[in-house]
């Protein structure tokens, strides 16, 4: 009896498990990902500055990325005082929050669809890392889960090591929550998504100092909508969204 119940348990653990790995999955992993950055790109980044702000910050990432491994510190420095804050300045003070004539959407469906981190979750995400600091001044070992700083250098290693574990416990707990929205294969093209979106960035946004200068402020996506990359699924997609 006991093992009955046992086996019974363990196989709907299964079929839940492969529920959530195949929800949803009406693309391979390379068409999911570029439709995520496509969605992100026409909905998110229209703005000209926006754009160039993105291609800074993802310099900064890259630089980020490759500190990581000599100077973990500044890393995370760099990751979130220069690359996050360039990145989300575009998208609080310049990406229009109004209806979207070019993609003929709503803020409210942009916002309702958003698979990563919208601008409510955002708020919420960088709402805790701007408190951060100020905690860990009135309890030096945040919680009891650091040591405590017997100097200002120490100080910056415990702030580091906060926002460290918030960068990356922001994105396991996103792609947590896409399991269970999404499936299990939207989630980790996110992940990757997230990830590798500094080379993106640095790919196709390379040119906005060249339309700013031109003053060209917005991006009508015309050349994505026509180009040949594009498959026929996600121009079809991109244009009745």
């Amino acid at each position: 009896m006991i093992l009955t119940s046992i086996n019974d348990h363990i196989l709907s653990v299964i079929g839940i498990t492969m529920y959530l790995i195949i929800k949803g999955n009406t693309m391979t992993f390379t068409q999911e990902l570029r439709q995520q950055r496509w969605d992100d790109h026409r909905y998110y980044h229209q703005n000209r500055i926006n754009q160039f702000l993105h291609l800074l910050s993802a310099i900064c990432f890259l630089t980020s990325y490759i500190l990581i491994f000599s100077n973990p510190v500044l890393a995370v420095m760099v990751g979130w005082l220069l690359a996050m804050v360039l990145r989300q300045s575009g998208h609080f003070f310049f990406e229009p929050l109004v209806y979207d004539d070019v993609n003929q959407a709503s803020q409210e469906y942009k916002e309702s669809v958003k698979v990563g981190y919208n601008l409510h979750r955002k708020i919420v995400l960088i709402s805790i890392w701007l408190i951060t600091p100020f905690v860990l001044v009135f309890d030096n070992t945040f919680f009891g889960l650091l040591s405590p700083a017997a100097n200002t250098s120490g100080y910056l290693d415990n702030i580091a090591y906060i926002w460290l574990m918030i960068g990356v416990g922001a994105i396991v707990f996103r792609m947590i929550q896409l399991i269970f929205i999404k499936g299990f294969q939207a989630s980790l093209v996110w992940g990757s998504k997230i990830l590798t979106d500094p080379f993106h960035d640095v790919f196709i946004y390379y040119k906005s100092p060249y339309y700013l200068l031109k003053g060209e402020m917005y991006d009508e996506m015309t050349e994505w909508y026509e180009s040949s990359m594009l498959s026929p699924e996600t121009k079809a997609k991109a244009l009745y969204p």
